[in-house]
């Protein structure tokens, strides 16, 4: 298993949740391919989006069937989100674009939880790699990644 992979793995542990992290053959790097590759609907797909508010590091985690509203999340954050350079969001969090996960980062996030995302029983995460996934309870996503329920959809 990758290390990166590893560590989602780990804090799934240690969050006392007993969701395995699966690396696929083929890409999850996109909301579509994910959702093709585990056999889901798009909008199952929990999608982890980083912004910066000011200095600090912003994660939203968003159904793939949904895009971000800047305007929505301005209005939750108070401040205008701005999306950072890969290597930021590498820096930031210890993973890249494309695999990013909603938990098992290396800093410390304000996180929000898409609202749709709690109408489905099961979502798929990114676990650390382009191409691995971990399905979850959405309600139990949000309470190991410390999400506030947002309306942040466009």
């Amino acid at each position: 298993m990758h290390a990166k992979v590893e560590r989602v793995q780990q804090a799934l542990q240690h969050a006392g949740v007993d969701a395995v992290v699966r690396e696929l053959p083929d890409s999850t790097r996109s909301a579509q391919d994910a959702a093709a590759a585990v056999g889901a609907e798009v909008a199952q797909i929990a999608k982890s989006l980083v912004f910066l508010a000011g200095d600090e590091l912003v994660l939203v985690i968003t159904s793939g069937a949904n895009r971000v509203s800047p305007d929505k999340l301005q209005a939750v954050l108070g401040i205008a989100p701005q999306r950072p350079d890969a290597a930021t969001v590498k820096q930031r969090t210890g993973f890249s674009i494309g695999g990013v996960p909603p938990i098992g980062h290396t800093g410390t996030a304000v996180t929000f939880l898409d609202q749709d995302l709690l109408d489905h029983a099961e979502v798929w995460a990114a676990a650390g790699t382009p191409n691995a996934v971990f399905a979850i309870d959405p309600r139990t996503l949000g309470r190991i990644a410390a999400a506030m329920v947002a309306d942040v959809a466009a």
